[in-house]
């Protein structure tokens, strides 16, 4: 998710200077950026890097790698229309596997996504009820939601939301279409905000993200990577995942925790390093956006970095 940074021409991310840190940039080190966006980690990455340094950036967002090419003149900075889930297989194309240096993911979605409302992200612009980080294919938020029945609309609202008021507002989303068509961004915040009272927050907040999380796989997405980083980071290599959601952050953690720790053996494997399982990983711990970001910048209140480091 990115900020606007008046004294560059970039964006600035949310978390900047921490993610920037946390990838111990090597001078001659080859990273990934996995979500591009507008380019404001990216840019921190090249402005570390030398001149033999090399920036993979991916974005499923066709819109986000058109303002790259426009905006972006560096032939250290490579650029991959694709969801990070083909990371793997469009690096072995190029026979990196194992000899990146670092990976960074900023997950969610970016602010020009949510400040455009053409792109159906945000309850507080009206705009089509899309959501589809990339335009190009599967299908729109307002299409699912005529297609589901009521239980599989509450079903996604508690399980990617949980949101504890899911029954009642896929009912209300039912009776509402049996009126007229549900198509718009502002008409499903009306709907929500019928039912949901909440204070601090939209009260769409949590069923908006759930639907974005279902729509676009989300959660598919980041458990698939996660475990291809393990092969594609080189020794030391660090991976870096910044999170705003409680499902993504927990999927991060759980599978940190579960490659940084040594495990016994079932009995009856052949004995291998003390009849332990061999860490992958090594737990470099969190960190969160500071004060002065998240008063500068709310969609940064609920930012998690979580790192770690390859351990071949």
């Amino acid at each position: 998710m990115d900020r606007y940074n008046l004294n560059s021409n970039h964006h600035q991310s949310v978390m900047f200077d921490e993610a920037i840190e946390s990838l111990a940039i090597k001078n001659n080190g080859i990273y990934i950026d996995a979500t591009f966006g507008r380019g404001g980690h990216a840019q921190g990455i090249l402005d570390k890097l030398g001149a033999d340094g090399k920036l993979i950036a991916f974005d499923q967002d066709k819109s986000a790698i058109d303002y790259a090419e426009q905006n972006f003149k560096d032939t250290r900075l490579q650029l991959i229309h694709s969801p990070f889930a083909n990371m793997l297989n469009l690096l072995s194309e190029q026979k990196l596997v194992g000899k990146i240096d670092g990976i960074l993911m900023d997950l969610g979605v970016s602010s020009p996504q949510l400040d455009n409302p053409e792109r159906g992200f945000s309850f507080n612009a009206n705009g089509p009820l899309d959501m589809r980080m990339n335009q190009n294919s599967g299908i729109s938020v307002a299409k699912w939601l005529t297609d589901a029945n009521e239980e599989q609309i509450a079903n996604v609202i508690y399980e990617f939301g949980e949101e504890r008021k899911s029954r009642h507002i896929a009912s209300a989303i039912k009776k509402f279409q049996a009126k007229e068509p549900l198509q718009t961004t502002l008409q499903l915040a009306n709907i929500v905000s019928s039912i949901v009272k909440i204070k601090n927050k939209h009260p769409a907040t949590r069923t908006f993200a759930a639907l974005r999380i279902f729509i676009n796989q989300e959660l598919e997405q980041l458990a698939k990577t996660l475990e291809q980083t393990l092969d594609i980071l080189a020794d030391k290599g660090r991976l870096s995942v910044i999170s705003f959601h409680s499902l993504e952050d927990r999927m991060v953690k759980k599978f940190i925790q579960k490659h940084s720790k040594q495990r016994q053996l079932p009995k009856g494997l052949p004995i291998k390093n003390n009849e332990t399982e061999k860490m992958h990983l090594k737990d470099l711990g969190k960190s969160f956006a500071s004060a002065a970001e998240i008063d500068n910048s709310r969609r940064s209140r609920s930012a998690i970095l979580r790192i770690s480091e390859r351990i071949c």
